[in-house]
């Protein structure tokens, strides 16, 4: 297993929405990032933004040999308008021999063919925006993570019969089966929480456990 630093460069292939925003958020954390796109503009748009922007072509292995990617530890495959031209980026990644490689899918068959090429981490940007969308919707929840074992992460205001008293005191593991793991004060920071913590109507509250324990828990009231 190949030992990735974790401020390793990364190239992201793929100018749209996705790889934008990717590449941005890398910036603003300081990586040193490869954008590479078709369109001249994007990339014309994009050089001043992050460490170096290429125009090529990366369905070609030749094309990513001459900017260097067999260079790099981690690449992200942004496109997905097109599932073939996906697919050839990933393989000729996979035959670059880079380590670890994040590629967009825009559904699960697509998802599956990236898997079996060789793609560690295969992102579905749109199903997991409408799937956290969907239960923001009932205003229960102010944010919501969903991981892959059903295990939820969400932050809410505190239901009414825990408030003004130690998350003992209202039993939220055992009746309610979630874990309030943080608290946090108008004001102060998000704080761990413990036992012993007193959660007041004004609070939010980090809460994990399964999805349809922590949905239950946000409608209680």
């Amino acid at each position: 297993m190949v030992d990735i630093r974790s401020d390793a460069p990364v190239i992201v292939i793929g100018l749209g929405r996705f790889g934008a925003s990717t590449a941005g958020q890398l910036d603003r954390q300081d990586r040193e990032v490869l954008v590479v796109d078709t369109d001249p503009q994007l990339v014309q748009k994009w050089a001043d933004r992050v460490t170096h922007a290429v125009q090529a072509d990366a369905r070609s292995i030749e094309a990513l040999k001459q900017i260097g990617a067999d260079e790099f530890q981690i690449a992200v495959v942004a496109t997905g308008a097109s599932i073939e031209s996906s697919v050839l980026i990933a393989a000729n990644l996979v035959d670059l021999g880079v380590p670890q490689i994040w590629a967009k899918a825009i559904s699960l068959s697509h998802g599956k063919i990236l898997e079996r090429i060789g793609v560690n981490h295969v992102i579905y940007p749109e199903r997991e925006a409408g799937e956290r969308v969907a239960h923001l919707l009932s205003g229960s929840m102010l944010d919501f993570i969903q991981f892959d074992d059903n295990y939820v992460i969400a932050k809410m205001y505190p239901p009414r019969s825990i408030r003004g008293r130690s998350l003992t005191e209202s039993g939220v593991r055992t009746r309610y089966r979630v874990t309030v793991v943080g608290v946090k004060t108008p004001g102060q920071p998000f704080t761990h929480a413990t036992q012993d913590t007193v959660v007041s109507p004004h609070d939010l509250i980090i809460v994990s456990g399964t999805a349809a324990d922590v949905e239950r828990f946000a409608t209680i009231g």
